[in-house]
């Protein structure tokens, strides 16, 4: 085979391949990126063992084949090539990597015959549209409060559901959720609820503009999301998501409202003196202000204000900070209303005005 192509059309694409096999892969063959040269274009395939990735890009095809290299090394090799235009040959096993217009440099890349590489899977069920933008800021309002624990793996991704006339995605780690519902077409078939893993979701929302649709479709198994000219599928996790409607509260007597870009610069001063195992940061909160302060430490300690509105008595609530400061990064709302019944009780975080999404967050033990 052989082609020519422009660097950075095609150095986009492989830096994709090479985000979905970085992760060690017991099998050889999934270190390989899949490349393939017909017509007019270069199809590029990458799979490890749970998400599936194919693209297509316009090249100039000298002589059509296939093969697979190193994706690492083939990575390497085109983010530091030096000139706009790359030729690619390959034979006998041996992938050529130089410029169009001179000798030099010229890689010589071992590959792997391209018929090792294990097939793509294909749906067999239908696909319905969702607006790029609103799935992008589904992703956006949820992926970070997914959990860590091994343990509780059916949490270690994110739950995708039609309730009625919606489509919602929720995350949560058992001391935080995030919840988000965009409006469903009425032509979305109903399906059960599955549990994404976090890592093609993290890619798609790398890749996506916020214009144009994404087609997704699932089946018992995978998740199979299309949008321009990008495929890429997933194995669902399996279990049992947590009832997560008896986290959410039914009544908050009551709430404040503070500034996004002041609560987040308050958070950023005091992180600097928080005990870094357990996170903890206080919250006093008082008519028209709101003390946030650090816990003593062989370090110190810090103490800082802003002002909020609230009308109430006194109250101090424990509070991770990460737990507040990531939902406060993800809003780009000016104003944010925090909910609140008692310093023991989960306080709900929710832009203003209200939206289709909200975050709930479990105080700590003070």
């Amino acid at each position: 085979m052989k082609f020519t192509c422009n660097k950075e059309v095609l150095l986009k694409e492989i830096s994709i391949a090479q985000e979905i096999i970085s992760s060690k892969n017991a099998i050889l063959i999934l270190s390989n990126i899949y490349l393939e040269a017909v017509k007019d274009s270069l199809i590029i395939k990458a799979k490890d063992m749970k998400v599936n990735f194919q693209t297509k890009v316009p090249v100039t095809v000298i002589e059509e084949g296939s093969t697979t290299v190193y994706g690492d090394k083939f990575f390497g090799i085109i983010s530091s090539f030096p000139y706009d235009e790359i030729e690619f040959s390959q034979k006998d096993n041996i992938a050529i990597i130089k410029p169009t217009t001179q000798k030099k440099p010229e890689y010589k890349l071992k590959s792997m015959a391209s018929d090792k590489f294990p097939e793509l899977p294909v749906s067999s069920e239908q696909f319905f549209e969702i607006p790029i933008k609103d799935f992008r800021e589904m992703i956006q309002q949820s992926v970070f409060a997914v959990s860590d624990d091994e343990t509780r793996y059916f949490m270690n991704g994110v739950f995708l559901e039609k309730s009625e006339d919606k489509i919602n995605m929720v995350a949560t780690d058992g001391r935080r959720l995030a919840f988000i519902g965009k409006k469903a077409d009425k032509k979305i078939n109903d399906f059960n609820g599955i549990i994404i893993p976090p890592k093609i979701l993290s890619t798609i929302i790398k890749r996506s503009g916020d214009e144009g649709l994404i087609n997704i479709s699932i089946n018992d198994k995978m998740i199979f999301i299309n949008f321009a000219s990008y495929q890429f599928s997933s194995v669902l996790i399996e279990g049992m998501f947590p009832n997560y409607k008896k986290v959410i509260p039914e009544k908050q007597d009551f709430y404040l409202s503070v500034k996004r870009e002041e609560m987040l610069n308050a958070l950023r001063r005091v992180s600097l003196m928080v005990e870094k195992k357990s996170h903890r940061i206080y919250l006093g909160i008082s008519s028209g202000r709101i003390s946030v302060y650090s816990e003593e430490s062989e370090m110190g300690t810090v103490e800082d204000e802003i002002p909020c509105k609230y009308d109430g008595d006194d109250i101090t609530i424990a509070l991770n900070y990460r737990y507040l400061e990531e939902p406060f990064k993800v809003m780009t709302d000016d104003e944010i209303k925090i909910l609140f019944s008692s310093a023991v009780k989960a306080i709900t975080i929710e832009p203003v005005p209200q939206k289709d999404f909200f975050h709930i967050v479990m105080p700590m033990q003070s």
